[in-house]
């Protein structure tokens, strides 16, 4: 794919939400390397501060973008701001996400709501305010493409106790992708779905002391992938040819079983 710098992404735009660490963070570095300039946006200022300085450092170029998506306004203004500051958008990583895991007997529906809240509501005030954005660089682009790429799991596919409605939010996460593929196709922007396995990243700090264990005991026999083998299958499926759509990867722990 031909670009303004040599490399693949090189004259692109992407926002990553989520940005500030794990995947998100991964991922903007490597997006970053591939040409793209990135916009980093998450609520932790100071991570993505650092995040930026590190881009900077290695050549690529960020814009920190603090943002709480789960309220509509502010994710429109950083889509906005990540227009008026880089110039276009060409790539959306739909990343930020939480997970709370635990019994409908012993779940506060305040964690429910957080879960909702974010993995559903936040995905959706980003995505609207991006899509008309993204339908324009598909067509004023030399890569004459765009993407969404949104962060699903393995619990979108496979459901297990204690995570109703973490895989409530997965589950209907790769449904909407899949619906607004459909829609987008004549529009040139590809809709991706990507579906980690067990990932070493901070989701489980989330988790209170007793689900925290318990989790962690059920992954103790799996070597977990990192945050930069997630990302590296972002980029795949951003830096494909416009005749090419990756719908969907699954990416699993080699020893996980589910």
């Amino acid at each position: 794919m031909s670009s303004l710098s040599g490399k693949p992404l090189g004259g692109a735009v992407a926002l990553v939400t989520g940005a500030s660490s794990g995947i998100g963070a991964a991922t903007a570095c490597l997006l970053a390397d591939e040409g793209a300039a990135v916009a980093l946006v998450a609520r932790r200022r100071e991570r993505l501060h650092q995040l930026a300085e590190d881009i900077s450092r290695q050549g690529g170029r960020a814009r920190v973008v603090e943002a709480d998506i789960t309220e509509p306004e502010q994710a429109y203004q950083a889509v906005q701001d990540t227009r008026e500051g880089l110039g276009r958008l060409d790539i959306l990583v739909n990343n930020a996400g939480v997970m709370l895991l635990g019994t409908a007997l012993h779940t506060t529906i305040e964690e429910w709501d957080r879960m909702v809240s974010l993995n559903v509501s936040g995905l959706l005030h980003v995505t609207h305010a991006a899509v008309p954005h993204l339908i324009d660089a598909a067509a004023t682009s030399p890569r004459q493409v765009a993407d969404i790429v949104n962060v699903s799991s393995t619990a979108g596919r496979v459901a297990r106790p204690s995570s109703s409605v973490y895989n409530l939010t997965k589950f209907g996460l790769n449904g909407f992708a899949e619906s607004l593929r459909q829609e987008l196709l004549v529009e040139r922007v590809r809709v991706s779905v990507i579906e980690p396995g067990t990932v070493q990243t901070e989701l489980a700090q989330h988790l209170g002391e007793a689900t925290r264990d318990a989790t962690l005991r059920q992954v103790s026999g799996i070597e977990p992938l990192q945050a930069a083998d997630v990302a590296d299958a972002i980029g795949y499926i951003v830096t494909r040819e416009r005749r090419v759509a990756v719908n969907e990867m699954l990416v699993r722990a080699g020893d996980q079983t589910w």
